[in-house]
């Protein structure tokens, strides 16, 4: 039996919890710029995360065993999701399936851990927020479903690593239905990762807030690893987009030159699309909540687009 995919799987799991909080940090600190502000340094996420995990954890007196596993459940699932997403390197043998129907529902299993972190608390706040994020759901998730369907029948294939290395064989720049699927995948990541015009992930105000607003009564460790959990989350959607649209960079065959050129790659392909993510996001107000299913909608359009222009052509 080879070790490859192992070291593959590994490889790739501690790269992306390495990075992931970096480029929450690029987000922030291109808002912070666009509205004329210093913003964090550049590794202020590594040291919220390391001051949290310092911090003493407070559980509601309504609490049950939700809230004390949610935060290792959820990131747990995504430390499973990171195994079926190769970020710089798809080896012969992929250490998972890489299914992306099995990627969809851990997507969908983390949403609804944190929603059911909302409700455990027993806080006004965290029921509202969790009735929010279900009655997204309810439309973000037939979306994410057709979104993955174009992404499968433009490379032939369910598995994420296969769709990846088929898109190492063409020129995606070139492709009018890579283009279509980029819009679509660039407005699933703003929908998953709860950014504006579709939430503030920010803000505590209780007439906007969702993601937050199942977070309030979460502290120490625990907010930490549910911090963490979104920032790997977000760095897996940008991985999609990334080894799909610019597939530049990702190897096939291990060696330690070769590695270090693709991480090193791929952290500058992550950076700008963490750049261009920070100036949608300080060029769009945060939208309605009933106007937010408009958004979903365009990906739909984009995605059904790219399946009927595959169809064609």
């Amino acid at each position: 039996m080879s070790f490859t995919p192992v070291i593959a799987g590994l490889f790739n799991l501690g790269f992306v919890l390495l990075i992931s909080p970096l480029y929450m940090t690029v987000v922030k600190i291109v808002k912070a710029r666009a509205q004329r502000r210093a913003g964090p340094p550049l590794l202020q996420g590594y040291y919220n995360l390391a001051k949290l995990f310092r911090k003493e954890v407070v559980y509601s007196d309504y609490a049950s065993f939700i809230s004390r596993a949610a935060p290792y459940a959820s990131l747990a699932i995504l430390m499973v999701a990171a195994l079926l997403v190769p970020v710089i390197w798809i080896p012969d043998a992929a250490p998972a399936e890489g299914n992306i129907i099995v990627f969809l529902y851990l997507l969908a299993f983390t949403r609804f851990l944190l929603a059911l972190l909302g409700l455990d608390a027993g806080s006004t706040f965290g029921g509202m927020g969790s009735s929010r994020e279900m009655s997204l759901s309810a439309v973000i998730e037939p979306t994410t479903v057709v979104v993955f369907a174009a992404m499968a029948y433009v490379a032939g294939t369910l598995s994420i690593p296969e769709m990846f290395r088929h898109a190492t064989t063409i020129i995606p720049s070139m492709s009018p239905t890579i283009l279509l699927l980029s819009v679509s995948l660039f407005i699933l990541i703003i929908v998953e990762t709860g950014r504006v015009p579709v939430d503030n992930p920010e803000t505590h105000l209780e007439l906007t807030m969702i993601h937050e607003g199942m977070l309030l009564d979460t502290s120490g460790r625990n907010l930490a690893l549910f911090e963490l959990s979104h920032a790997v989350k977000q760095t897996l959607m940008m991985a999609l987009l990334i080894n799909i649209l610019i597939p530049f960079g990702i190897i096939q065959e291990a060696s330690i030159v070769g590695l270090i050129l693709a991480a090193i790659l791929f952290l500058i392909k992550g950076t700008a699309l963490s750049v261009l993510i920070g100036i949608v996001e300080s060029s769009f107000a945060k939208m309605r909540f009933f106007r937010v299913p408009g958004l979903f909608m365009m990906a739909f359009f984009f995605s059904a687009l790219t399946i009927l222009s595959e169809v064609m052509l």
